[in-house]
């Protein structure tokens, strides 16, 4: 696929049509005030996994509701003192599969905190966290699960449990809070702008080619899922383009991404028929942050940069993280 999207001197510059909701921070603040009720009950169970570099636990605590949500913690084998640390977000129709395949930011000598995913993961990795709560008919997939209305849509419970998860994994005895970076790829990315601009005092934020931004522009520039389902739910529900739209805009990259005051890298690439890029740089050039900087991948789809952009951020992260120490 050739590159389709405005060019690159249009796309530094180029600016989402999503509308703020002007009570979105009521929203969030609401939704995070209702999770705090319940108790985080962050438990690290340790398990066996035959890797001598690291050491793992699986990790259970309470998310949107007080549900329950399954996560991995990895640790430098042999750690004593607080280390920061990087929670991790993951792309659609994914869980939070072994612990063998989480390796990096622990061998890098930070503790990682992988978040499993409610509802999904049996598409490209196994997950462990159920989704007990149910919606009106909606397409097959998230992007539309109780998307009439804003309290009711499947990424409420999402943000939530990401929130709730950088909670938990600052909650751990040899986590050093005060330096807490998150990242992911894809839908992960998404939920990693969600998380900026939900939680202040983060040190660094790095979202991979992030889903989730700029809905007016993405569901009208691709076809390609998960964004085509909201189209296909238009498609039968006909004459709820606004209301969808509005509820929307409350989950909007974008409008997260404009609250955010941590460091941030960014990658996108400019032939992702996913992510398009346009939507991508939608939230990078809304990011409120001054110390923000994007990798652009021109020959690339959906998979960005993969682990070129793994070494981008082993050359950047650490850097954050470590600062003041």
């Amino acid at each position: 696929m050739a590159q389709f999207d405005l060019p690159l001197d249009r796309l530094r510059t180029y600016r989402s049509a999503s509308v703020e909701p002007e009570d979105f921070d009521v929203f969030w603040t609401k939704t995070l005030d209702e999770a705090r009720t319940h108790e985080l009950d962050a438990r690290f169970e340790p398990v066996a996994t035959g890797l001598a570099t690291v050491e793992v636990c699986d990790v259970t605590f309470a998310g949107f509701g007080g549900h329950p949500v399954k996560g991995w913690f990895v640790l430098p084998a042999g750690a004593t003192e607080p280390l920061p640390v990087v929670v991790e977000f993951l792309g659609y129709g994914g869980g939070r599969g072994l612990p063998h395949t989480h390796l990096l930011w622990a061998s890098a000598g930070f503790a990682h905190f992988v978040m499993d995913t409610r509802g999904q993961g049996s598409g490209w990795a196994t997950g462990d966290t159920p989704d007990p709560v149910g919606s009106a008919p909606s397409f097959p997939g998230f992007m539309t699960r109780g998307v009439e209305d804003p309290y009711s849509f499947y990424y409420r419970r999402l943000f939530t449990d990401a929130v709730r998860a950088v909670e938990a994994a600052r909650s751990h005895p040899l986590v050093d809070a005060s330096r807490t970076a998150v990242t992911g790829g894809s839908q992960g990315g998404g939920i990693t702008l969600a998380v900026a601009g939900l939680v202040r005092d983060l040190v660094a934020v790095a979202p991979d080619v992030p889903f989730l931004c700029d809905f007016p522009r993405a569901t009208t520039i691709t076809d390609h899922m998960p964004y085509r389902e909201i189209g296909n739910y238009l498609k039968t529900h006909r004459g709820r383009v606004k209301q969808v739209g509005e509820t929307l805009a409350y989950f909007d990259g974008v409008h997260f991404a404009a609250r955010a005051t941590a460091p941030a890298l960014f990658s996108t690439a400019l032939e992702d028929l996913t992510c398009p890029p346009s939507t991508v740089f939608a939230a990078f050039n809304a990011y409120a942050a001054e110390e923000k900087t994007i990798e652009v991948y021109d020959f690339n789809d959906h998979e960005g940069g993969g682990t070129f952009q793994q070494a981008v951020q082993l050359g950047w992260l650490p850097g954050k993280l470590r600062r003041g120490v």
